[in-house]
């Protein structure tokens, strides 16, 4: 009897191991690529914000730039299931915006999708 005590004792342990272990790990990495269409007759500026981690691409101050009728397919590496929301803006112009806007400053209803792979329908950003 003893050593059906021990043993489950030590499924037990093994089962607590595994699950710290499982949280420890990293989340899974995926890719998904944007698809958008300057529509405006203005240049754009197009920055993707992390809605579940303080992430920006392509970040350290860069924009993504689309000229007047551009069509721009923007890969991203992003985790599994994180929800991203595109920010665009008028170039010189942060008044006149799409989506979050500048700096991820406003609420949209349909300007986020999950990183899941493959990429989105084109994104039109119409005057």
């Amino acid at each position: 009897m003893l050593f059906v005590s021990a043993a489950r004792k030590s499924a037990g342990l093994l089962l607590t191991a595994g699950a710290i272990f499982a949280a420890a790990l990293p989340a899974l990495a995926a890719d998904v690529t944007f698809v958008m269409r300057n529509e405006h007759p203005n240049a754009v500026e197009v920055e993707l914000y992390s809605q579940d981690r303080d992430h920006v691409w392509p970040g350290n101050n860069q924009v993504y730039y689309l000229d007047d009728g551009e069509t721009k397919q923007i890969p991203l590496s992003c985790n599994e299931g994180e929800s991203i929301c595109y920010g665009a803006w008028v170039s010189g112009d942060r008044g006149t915006y799409w989506g979050t806007g500048p700096d991820n400053a406003e609420s949209c209803s349909d300007c986020c999708y999950v990183c899941s792979g493959g990429e989105t329908e084109e994104i039109n950003l119409v005057e």
